[in-house]
């Protein structure tokens, strides 16, 4: 059975986190058709499928049917669509533990045009998965690791688009992502370190790094990262002509930690208590939970949309975002610029290439305090680039290549300055039989270069695959 396992790895390999960039596109085929489903069996050997410092490698395979249901009325449009997926890895099944994971996407969307100037769209995500780009929707990875369990990511939409005049319309938008990891009860003994303390003057000690331990696991997935996030945001638009947009726009967000569960302990602060005998509230808390690390931004910007030729759209925003996180009385306001850049040419038809760029704060997996001052980990500021091209060499044959670069700096806490610098390529072939059935072959690297110890790692997977639908 192992063999045969073996041989389907070897034959069919791939990956679920890129799965849905190269599948085809359901519902491209019979438009008028209410429903399609389709299948995908892709096999793979993932050379780190545990995203660890020191790698373990695994033969593999994926299926991941699909179902897709439309119903198109005058002036309502209904959908959903739903992915199962279904993961094997062989190297778990010779460690004699559960060889299997599973994950679940389903999307719903609503459009209706209550008139020719007022339109609503609404759209809902929910995703049960492990793979940190199935997790994290938006371009910043806030937590790069795969992560066991049935961890739950949902973003739902809803915008409002209202044309004023022939030149002057508003776009409306609200937006609630909701994280939910499964990991989850870490308690105050799994944070306190023991061992010796290093003095850092003024009365301050720290644990030693090279002989102290911790008593438990560090705070849980679940406590660090569990949240609501919600924004508000507001365009003003204006067409200058039938190629260009102009627009500026204001946000409003607000991210609640929502696991309530201690995330942090603040040495510093206890051994200051207990070598003295005074309070300093400089010092902050000895513990920190999950909610001091509540924020919210605000951010205004200015950007355009611009067709310079018919195949060539480029759009572009940028602004300031000022983030604050109240609940920690230690942390101080920051002001970081903020950007979204892309543009798209199609150089003949079914080839193209997308460039793309964003900066803005974003929610990080650490956590850490400054031994010193006591200042929780913040958040990350994150430069996110990407280019991708998709080149039609036959009628039915296709190659895609995707490489995106992300380096993010910590704001304040123990890594303040410090970076996480990730890389990501991805190379697919594609060959399409019919509208109904095409197989491809791909390759994807990640790579996770970070200034803090054992947090780095990178991963090669190869697959092939095979892809029907009806």
């Amino acid at each position: 059975m192992k063999k045969f396992l073996v041989s389907v790895g070897l034959a069919a390999a791939g990956t679920a986190s890129l799965h849905a960039t190269y599948a085809p596109e359901l519902g491209s085929f019979g438009a008028t058709k209410m429903w399609s489903i389709s299948a995908d069996l892709r096999g793979f050997y993932d050379d780190n499928y545990t995203t660890g410092a020191n790698k373990t490698g695994s033969y593999g395979f994926e299926f991941s049917p699909q179902l897709e249901l439309t119903m198109p009325m005058q002036q309502t449009e209904l959908g959903m669509r739903y992915t199962y997926g279904l993961y094997y890895f062989q190297q778990r099944e010779e460690l004699g533990v559960n060889a299997f994971d599973q994950s679940h996407d389903l999307d719903l969307w609503l459009d209706h045009a209550f008139s020719p100037r007022w339109e609503v769209r609404m759209r809902d995500t929910f995703i049960v998965g492990q793979e940190p780009a199935l997790l994290n929707p938006n371009p910043a990875v806030t937590q790069p690791y795969r992560v066991a369990g049935n961890n739950i990511v949902n973003t739902a939409s809803i915008n409002l688009s209202t044309v004023w005049t022939p030149r002057f319309s508003t776009s409306l938008t609200y937006n609630n992502t909701l994280t939910d990891y499964e990991n989850s009860g870490a308690g105050l003994d799994d944070l306190q370190p023991t061992g010796p303390l290093l003095p850092l003057g003024g009365g301050l000690y720290i644990l030693n790094p090279f002989v102290g331990s911790a008593k438990g696991d560090g705070p849980s997935l679940a406590g660090v990262n569990n949240r609501v996030d919600q924004s508000v945001s507001l365009d003003f638009q204006w067409l200058f002509a039938t190629e260009t947009l102009a627009f500026f726009g204001v946000q409003f967000e607000q991210v609640n930690y929502i696991a309530d569960e201690p995330v942090a302990f603040n040495l510093a602060a206890e051994e200051y208590y207990l070598l003295y005998g005074k309070n300093n509230p400089s010092l902050g808390p000895v513990y920190y939970y999950s909610s001091d690390r509540d924020n919210r931004s605000y951010t205004a910007y200015i950007g355009f949309t611009h067709s310079l030729l018919p195949n060539l759209n480029i759009s572009a925003k940028a602004g300031a975002q000022y983030s604050e996180t109240y609940n920690d009385p230690l942390s101080s306001p920051s002001i970081g610029p903020y950007a979204v850049m892309s543009a798209v040419y199609t150089y003949r038809p079914g080839s193209y290439v997308q460039i793309g760029f964003s900066q803005m704060l974003n929610a990080t997996d650490v956590v850490a305090p400054d031994p010193t001052s006591g200042k929780l980990t913040l958040d990350q500021e994150s430069s996110v680039a990407f280019a991708a091209i998709t080149h039609r060499l036959t009628p039915k044959l296709s190659g895609t290549v995707i490489g995106n670069w992300q380096y993010s700096t910590f704001q304040e806490g123990e890594y303040s300055g410090a970076a996480d610098i990730s890389y990501t390529l991805s190379a697919n072939l594609s060959y399409s039989f019919s509208p109904h059935f095409s197989a491809s072959a791909g390759y994807n690297f990640y790579d996770l270069q970070s200034n803090i110890y054992q947090r780095g790692y990178s991963r090669n997977q190869v697959y092939i695959d095979v892809w029907a639908a009806y």
